[in-house]
């Protein structure tokens, strides 16, 4: 059965704000550790706000360029917990490695 765009979408935003908590906190990060193309990247890490997950990006302080990182200081009602629990299966339906 074809996984839902709502599903997969809501997936992929737990993911990357996973991914974020875990370490992987640039763009260039997720994208070597995901394969995902940047647009989505970048647009799922936009939409965090979406699910009330406040995600900060922090700037490399003395750069004007926007090197920093990203950073995950409010879950809202995510348990992340069950993101850790749960995390074979977001990957097996994003389909990824």
């Amino acid at each position: 059965m074809p996984i839902s765009k709502t599903k997969s979408s809501f997936y992929r935003r737990l993911y990357i704000a996973h991914l974020i908590d875990s370490g992987i906190t640039t763009v260039p990060g997720i994208l070597e550790y995901t394969g995902m193309p940047r647009r989505t990247a970048q647009d799922t890490i936009k939409s965090l706000a979406d699910l009330d997950i406040t995600c900060t990006f922090i700037q490399t302080k003395g750069e004007r360029n926007r090197s920093g990182h990203y950073e995950i200081s409010d879950w809202g009602a995510i348990n992340k917990q069950w993101i850790v629990d749960n995390l074979t299966e977001i990957k097996s339906v994003l389909d990824y490695p």
